[in-house]
């Protein structure tokens, strides 16, 4: 009689990996559809060519190393992987980003070290990451939702930016990012610390018109729809209430105790909550079952770990946003995290 041990993620719902993907992917729907509404056709967009990057690459990197490729891609790990980094990036960035980073996710960050279930980061924040530090000016090519009402950009111009770099009407994403006062606007958070830094209160900066009712117009909602997301994932026990809670109790009392502290330097709790990549950093990726800690104290203090290396990255780092470097970190620390907050063995005196 065989005994077959299959390797991670393992969970106890006795769920598939393809089960448990789906879901992922269903419960990121409300966030999809928020950032579409306030972002534009373009996240769209990058998801659909996003999938079919991954999938392509996926059964490519299956055929060079002789394994079935219909598993591979019916767990749907592929699909997940491409949707994270796809709502990442900004809606109309330029394809051969998303082809860059879907090489580095699938190639590098996932096959190199043995596939699903072997690699010790998160393929997509691995690739967001590259991504960001190579190309920095791609990477923050956000619109102002606003603005991007006011250019009404169709579905047809939004294809065009991505794949020609212009809109029908001629005009680079540059000219469109830019504002009638010929300032280029930048996300709530790095608006956030650099008005801090030119000397302007909390107060004037959150009567920016880029804020909204608690935090970045546009942003709120996105976050608030990944939130609802994240709750019916714990509600159907694809994931444990552990990482994320810590991660989002972490990031709170971080930001509270220095805005209460150390007032007009940092951000408030609100405006960490509900702005950047917050919920669906919590709930969607830093809860990858590959790379995240298998303990249960481990998972606690990984989160918290995740939500503490957030804030110091978005309040004195050099980037506005850092749940993607604070998740790569928190992985590299995965193995001790483990080996500490292993379980005592039953009968263990």
């Amino acid at each position: 009689m065989a005994f077959f041990i299959a390797s991670s993620p393992h969970t106890h719902n006795r769920k598939r990996t393809s089960d448990l993907m789906k879901w992922v992917a269903l419960c990121a729907i409300p966030g999809l559809a928020a950032q579409t509404y306030f972002f534009g056709w373009g996240t769209l967009i990058q998801l659909v060519f996003a999938i079919a990057l991954a999938l392509t690459f996926e059964a490519s990197v299956m055929l060079l190393r002789k394994r079935p490729i219909r598993s591979a891609l019916n767990d749907y790990s592929a699909v997940v992987t491409a949707w994270l980094l796809a709502v990442a990036i900004p809606p109309l960035s330029p394809w051969w980003l998303l082809v860059i980073g879907m090489i580095f996710a699938i190639y590098i960050a996932k096959h190199l070290y043995g596939g699903l279930g072997q690699n010790p980061f998160n393929p997509a924040m691995v690739a967001y990451v590259v991504l960001l530090i190579s190309f920095p000016v791609q990477m923050t090519s956000w619109l102002n939702p606003d603005s991007m009402a006011n250019e009404s950009l169709s579905f047809a111009d939004s294809l065009s930016l991505i794949f020609t770099g212009f809109n029908l009407d001629g005009y680079s994403l540059q000219q469109i990012r830019t504002g009638i006062d010929g300032v280029t606007m930048a996300t709530p958070l790095d608006a956030f610390k650099t008005s801090l830094h030119s000397g302007l209160t909390v107060q004037e900066t959150l009567q920016l018109p880029m804020f909204g009712l608690i935090a970045g117009q546009g942003w709120e909602w996105v976050n608030a729809a990944y939130l609802v997301g994240g709750l019916v994932l714990l509600q159907q026990r694809i994931i444990m209430w552990y990482i994320p809670v810590a991660f989002l109790v972490s990031l709170f009392v971080f930001s509270l105790v220095f805005a209460m502290f150390a007032p007009g330097t940092v951000a408030g709790p609100m405006i960490h909550l509900f702005s950047g990549a917050t919920m669906i950093g919590a709930f969607f990726i830093a809860t990858d079952p590959v790379s995240a800690s298998t303990t249960i104290k481990g998972r606690l203090v990984y989160g918290a770990l995740i939500g503490g290396l957030v804030f110091i990255i978005r309040s004195w780092g050099g980037f506005p946003d850092g749940v993607a470097f604070a998740v790569i970190l928190a992985n590299m620390f995965v193995p001790l995290i483990d080996y500490y907050t292993k379980p005592r063995t039953y009968g263990h005196s």
